[in-house]
């Protein structure tokens, strides 16, 4: 595994270049949101907007109805939290073509509650017409741009930055999950930084005879409910979610939505943020004590299959997947 540093703004600039159309907007966050390059080499299609996120909003829908296709940069809680009113009329209710691209979702940065958008999926699932993308490694993030665009109305993307995994070799599928591993025990299913942690525990599960399916979810609005629909079908204990984002509304919340509207009573197990607030730490430090990283999905496996593995912490250290980005690598502001 590859670990590639600043997919984003590279990614940007080969897809704007040849769309003229495409603007840039930032709210005084651009080297933050890896798109400095861009402004340097297309300021003319480059605005600073400020602190000033809903003006920025309420811009970007006018500039969508002359034509312009505005890709909007600052972190995911800015997004939605200061915005919210005019996210929803002047962009959601219009059906405008607008592009949210939220970084540092979730934990994974140091900032605490004011920076950590920890409910916005749950948030944004309600806001009608807008689609809800998250990448979860360089690839993802490389190639989520013209998804996102194809996208015939308003589209939220959380973002990876800075030093990014490369888990994946195919691109982002719009509306799709990827079968990362097949098995006949347990059905988990991750979202954004935790896939990398289920990758993690994937082998010593194995080796102690549990054989998961893992799921990996990019698409989180609309939801690829018949693709899940088929494989529950084929796992004997159960279900475990994992994601960075309270239980509350997120991943969790639409497999249990999909569970109750098909029917199916199996056991569901949704790992996440409980209904709390982070510290501002460290990303390794916040995923082991909320909950979000290998040795959280060993557990809820063993509480679902009634059994003990034996895995170990010590074990899970050995495949991690690379110290320098899973450990030594704090995201700053």
């Amino acid at each position: 595994m590859n670990i590639i540093s600043k997919p984003y703004a590279t990614a940007f600039i080969q897809f704007a270049q040849q769309r003229p159309d495409v603007l840039c907007i930032s709210a005084d966050l651009t080297s933050s949101c890896e798109v400095d390059t861009f402004r340097d080499q297309f300021p003319e299609r480059f605005f600073s907007m400020g602190m000033t996120e809903q003006n920025m909003l309420s811009f970007c829908g006018g500039l969508a109805l002359e034509g312009f296709r505005p890709f909007v940069h600052t972190f995911s809680v800015f997004l939605y939290r200061r915005p919210y009113d005019q996210l929803v009329n002047s962009i959601a209710y219009s059906n405008r073509q607008v592009r949210l691209m939220g970084f540092l979702p979730g934990i994974t940065t140091p900032g605490g509650a004011t920076h950590q958008a920890i409910e916005d999926i749950a948030v944004l699932r309600g806001v009608p017409n807008l689609t809800i993308l998250e990448t979860g490694d360089a690839t993802e993030v490389e190639t989520v741009l013209e998804v996102a665009d194809a996208v015939p109305g308003p589209v939220y993307v959380r973002v990876l930055r800075g030093l990014v995994p490369r888990l994946f070799n195919t691109p982002f599928q719009f509306n799709q999950l990827r079968v990362l591993s097949s098995g006949t025990e347990v059905l988990v299913i991750s979202a954004g930084i935790t896939t990398e942690e289920v990758m993690r525990a994937t082998p010593a599960l194995a080796a102690a005879g549990v054989k998961i399916t893992h799921l990996h979810a990019s698409t989180l609005k609309p939801f690829a409910k018949s693709q899940l629909l088929d494989l529950l079908a084929t796992v004997k204990h159960g279900i475990v979610t994992l994601e960075n984002h309270t239980i509350i509304g997120g991943l969790g919340s639409i497999v249990a939505e999909i569970l109750a509207d098909h029917g199916i009573g199996k056991k569901l197990i949704r790992l996440g943020l409980p209904d709390t607030f982070a510290h501002g730490a460290s990303r390794p430090y916040l995923m082991k004590k909320y909950g979000l990283d290998a040795m959280a999905l060993v557990k809820a496996i063993e509480q679902l299959m009634h059994t003990t593995t034996g895995i170990t912490e010590e074990q899970l250290q050995a495949v991690r997947l690379e110290t320098v980005h899973s450990v030594a690598k704090a995201e700053a502001l």
